[in-house]
């Protein structure tokens, strides 16, 4: 049965995000896909899809600009069946060590991140509630977000803003434990090749993991008491 998909993020044709649309698109679903500023690609693929693909302006580091975005969609959708917070940012330094990056940019990292998604759930979780089968929220995570796995000496401000979206995500599993219309995970996508460089050795598509993801998301749409935060194979990764 076709459903209302929410992505967030989804702007670029070579990321996870457009892709994930892309691919929800294809199974004949309805999708909101935002957008921090206007979209080329998704413009196109709006020539292709029509109607099923409405487009939204958002920044999730905004909770006006999320509230605002809220309000157009509810003008349009009577529910959501399956949130993805795709949305991500990172600094400047990301790539640098420890004593080369500026720790000043982790905080707008972190509000971006790990707090942008909990704005997202929180405005539209109206019409998540609104949803016919259990709602499902799909937190995109990263392993560089696991403190028990943790090896690298860069990459701290993402680390650290996955870490936070993994916390939220769990405190919201405990927010919603009594509510059976609502079911939550956090999700390492696998490593994909997102930056659209032709050298990056990573083994897996956006378009690839886009469909592996968009399998897993309905397998665990009803699960109540496995892990929360999980691989793209449906197997526990540690926090």
């Amino acid at each position: 049965m076709a459903q209302n998909v929410m992505i967030t993020g989804t702007g670029r044709s070579y990321a996870l995000g457009y892709n994930m649309v892309l691919r929800y698109l294809e199974c004949g679903d309805k999708v909101i896909a935002t957008v921090r500023k206007e979209s080329e690609a998704l413009l196109k693929l709006k020539e292709t899809y029509g109607e099923r693909l409405y487009i939204v302006t958002m920044d999730i580091g905004s909770t006006e600009s999320v509230c605002a975005a809220a309000k157009e969609v509810e003008q349009r959708f009577d529910c959501i069946d399956l949130l993805i917070n795709n949305a991500v940012t990172v600094s400047p330094d990301c790539d640098k060590d420890f004593f080369d990056a500026n720790l000043d940019y982790i905080a707008h990292t972190v509000d971006v991140t790990a707090v942008g998604p909990l704005r997202v759930i929180k405005a539209f979780y109206p019409l998540l509630a609104k949803s016919k089968e259990t709602a499902l929220v799909m937190n995109i995570s990263s392993e560089a977000g696991s403190i028990g796995r943790c090896y690298r000496t860069n990459l701290i401000d993402y680390g650290m803003a996955k870490a936070a979206l993994n916390m939220g995500t769990m405190n919201l599993v405990n927010v919603f434990k009594n509510d059976d219309n609502i079911n939550l995970f956090c999700v390492h996508p696998g490593w994909i090749r997102t930056d659209g460089r032709p050298d990056n050795k990573a083994p897996l598509s956006a378009y690839d993991a886009a469909e592996i993801l968009r399998k897993l998301f309905e397998e665990k749409r009803e699960d109540r008491t496995g892990p929360r935060f999980i691989t793209n194979e449906g197997k526990e990764y540690p926090f």
